[in-house]
């Protein structure tokens, strides 16, 4: 059965170097609110009430309010790189259990919990060097980039409260066949696959100008 394993938030930012940043989550032993945040820039930051987010330019706000990764991806992570990595490690908010967070449909809608919430697949993760920085593992972005498993961000369609042990249930699919997994290699190695990227309806307006410039 698809779960939610640990709900992951930094309570506080983090200086790495130069870098302020929210990516040093830890799981919470208590239940999270989780609401829309709002804009990017002037909204609220994080879905999940608690969490820092600090570079307003390229995280947080409604399309990226929550972001996934399965813990089968941290432990196939793991493996590769021979060390251990614990819940929360890639900054994401929700640790997964028994579910591909990579093949997931953008559009696609998963009830969490039993408190109403709702969220919906927006778009994939892309590295940063603040991911880098962080795991501290030089020639990341390209590693990371060449496996194409991301993760996925979500935004809030309903409110609700998510904790450690919630069942995940996907309550819609869209008619189309586009994953984050394509998305992402559309994005970061593909740029041919753009023009696949049309039909989803749900991708953030962003990315949506992005693959109508390689269709014209």
């Amino acid at each position: 059965m698809a779960s939610v394993l640990t709900v992951n938030t930094a309570s506080a930012p983090i200086d790495l170097g130069e870098l302020r940043t929210g990516i040093d989550k830890r799981p919470s032993a208590e239940p999270m609110e989780v609401r829309a945040p709002g804009p990017r820039k002037d909204g609220l930051g994080s879905g999940v009430i608690g969490d820092s987010i600090c570079n307003r330019r390229y995280h947080g706000g409604d399309d990226q309010a929550v972001y996934a990764y399965a813990r089968e991806d941290l432990d196939h992570w793991a493996t590769e790189l021979d060390r251990e990595l614990t819940n929360g490690m890639f900054g994401e908010n929700l640790t997964t259990a028994g579910v591909d967070v990579t093949g997931t449909l953008v559009g696609e809608r998963w009830a969490v919990g039993s408190d109403g919430l709702v969220l919906e697949v927006t778009s994939p993760r892309t590295p940063c060097r603040t991911f880098t920085t962080w795991l501290g593992i030089r020639g990341w972005m390209k590693t990371f980039t060449a496996a194409a498993l991301p993760g996925a961000y979500f935004r809030v369609v309903s409110p609700g409260t998510v904790r450690a042990g919630d069942a995940i249930e996907i309550v819609s699919r869209p008619d189309h066949a586009v994953s984050v997994g394509v998305v992402f290699r559309a994005l970061m190695s593909e740029p041919e696959l753009l023009p696949e990227l049309t039909v989803a309806d749900a991708l953030p307006e962003k990315i949506k100008r992005q693959v109508a410039k390689r269709v014209r």
